[in-house]
């Protein structure tokens, strides 16, 4: 008999659920029992809200790139000039990189999901083109594309390293790539 009760949080818990999952376990290892254990919601709210694993993994990647763009947004709405643009660049590569490693893991997730998978490479696609309309705000699209390539790989080095490199070696290199991107304008 129906109880009349709903959870209007229970699809997110779901998606937040999965996203914990992945970061903890790995992709492999995420279960429907698992996800539905996580996230304190019975077995069957898995198939009620979602149609498998695929449409959920897709769901929680979507909301992972979500968070990725607004710490983007966080930290890029502010700068009034280049130089200013440059210091927040530097901070988002650094506060990327520190912490608990959690975002990194799910984005070497996805990474490998969508070099793998076209749905998920369309996801990337769309997060890398989002990331770099608020690069776009501050320099020219070619320099937000490559500079949106160095922060990947500078997150990656630092958060990866034994010995992550300091604050003004990110900001010498954002600062050779903007620097010479606008000379070329």
């Amino acid at each position: 008999m129906a109880t009349g009760y709903t959870d209007p949080q229970r699809r997110a818990r779901i998606l937040d659920a999965t996203l914990d999952l992945i970061a903890e376990e790995g992709i492999a290892r995420v279960s429907h029992r698992k996800v539905a254990a996580r996230a304190g919601v019975p077995l069957g709210s898995m198939t009620y809200h979602f149609s498998g694993m695929d449409e959920v993994l897709r769901e929680a990647f979507g909301r992972f790139t979500d968070h990725i763009v607004a710490v983007f947004d966080d930290h890029l709405s502010v700068p009034a000039d280049p130089g200013q643009a440059r210091q927040a660049v530097a901070d988002l590569v650094h506060s990327l990189s520190e912490g608990d490693g959690r975002d990194l893991v799910l984005t070497q997730e996805l990474y490998t999901l969508a070099a793998r998978q076209p749905p998920y490479r369309e996801l990337t696609h769309e997060w890398m083109r989002r990331s770099r309309v608020h690069l776009e705000k501050h320099f020219d699209a070619d320099t937000a594309r490559q500079l949106d390539a160095l922060i990947e790989g500078l997150t990656l080095h630092r958060a990866l390293s034994r010995q992550p490199h300091d604050r003004a070696l990110t900001l010498e290199a954002i600062t050779r790539i903007t620097v010479s991107g606008e000379r070329s304008r």
